[in-house]
């Protein structure tokens, strides 16, 4: 109870008790402090708005158990959850299929989900020191920009992925990732990255690519648990190398357009092991952001569905508490 509540109720009570507060009606003091203490907690709202990343549901999507086209309604009537991120790995081959992505539209609008964004991979090293791996790259991420545009998202997310040394591979991000954000620009989409291994997990390392680029529609989609730059060679579950994932949130959070919550285990009060929820999500309110913040529950101990309503429980406490 908050401590302004405890005094009203207090005051009141020792007012009525005293003869000298009558409210008239049958109605208390203490009867008026908990309607008003309830009426805002009614209206009180979150600073950011709940999302569902498509990778969540990966199992039942990659095995047959769901279709692509039934996400939207998937997220509303299972979850109450009103915005989605696709991935492009679910409807690969059907980039510039105008009819797939009508119906597409379609239902996401007939479920009133808003499409916030397309996670692509597999296009290419949009980082690639080589000039003409990255051309390539490039011009195969803009049939995405161009979907992402029909759909109404705001964004694409995709990866700085390229080898070499850092600073090579910086320059070829900066080339690649301006590259696309200015094709993406005239379409009103967002080309955003991930910190998504190697380089890009290094949140210095992206910052500065950002900050090189310089254009208002390339940015950064922080997640809470992809801070891994060196993997294990043949089990990517060991990581050798990792940057700090609350000074990595702080330092892409001045460019981000959205926000992944990463989640994997939980504990009995129902926060997730890996990540201080409260800590990161307050970083994400002191930049200043409102926009999405999407679910992408990775882990094994619960199902997919219980994963997914444990994190946005979490998301919506701590929001409330930072509200």
């Amino acid at each position: 109870m908050s401590t302004r509540r405890k005094f009203l109720r207090t005051s009141g009570a020792l007012a009525a008790g005293a003869g000298l507060f009558y409210l008239g009606c049958g109605t208390t003091a203490d009867g008026e402090a908990t309607e008003t203490a309830n009426a805002v907690e009614q209206t009180k709202e979150l600073f950011f708005k709940i999302s569902l990343a498509q990778w969540s549901l990966n199992k039942q999507l990659f095995g047959g158990e769901m279709d692509n086209l039934d996400f939207a309604r998937v997220a509303k009537e299972d979850y109450g959850i009103e915005g989605i991120e696709y991935v492009n790995q679910f409807f690969k081959d059907k980039a510039t299929d105008m009819a797939y992505l009508r119906d597409l539209h379609q239902r996401a609008k007939d479920n009133g989900v808003t499409q916030v964004l397309i996670m692509v991979d597999g296009e290419g090293g949009l980082a690639q020191p080589d000039d003409v791996a990255r051309a390539e790259a490039v011009q195969n991420h803009h049939k995405w920009v161009d979907a992402a545009a029909f759909l109404g998202c705001h964004s694409i997310r995709v990866n700085a992925y390229g080898e070499g040394t850092a600073e090579e591979v910086a320059a070829a991000a900066v080339d690649g990732l301006g590259s696309l954000a200015t094709y993406a620009k005239d379409r009103d989409i967002n080309v955003i990255v991930e910190n998504h291994g190697g380089y890009s997990s290094n949140g210095a390392w992206l910052a500065g690519v950002m900050r090189e680029i310089n254009l208002p529609n390339a940015g950064t989609l922080p997640d809470f648990g992809n801070f891994c730059i060196t993997r294990e060679e043949g089990n990517w579950r060991n990581c050798l190398e990792s940057y700090d994932r609350y000074q990595g949130v702080a330092d892409l959070m001045p460019y981000a357009k959205a926000v992944s919550a990463k989640s994997h285990d939980f504990d009995a009060e129902g926060n997730e092991m890996e990540s201080d929820y409260m800590r990161i999500m307050k970083t994400v309110k002191d930049a200043g952001y409102t926009g999405w913040v999407g679910i992408e529950y990775e882990g094994d101990k619960l199902s997919a569905p219980e994963g997914i309503r444990a994190t946005k429980a979490l998301l919506e406490r701590v929001g409330m508490e930072l509200s």
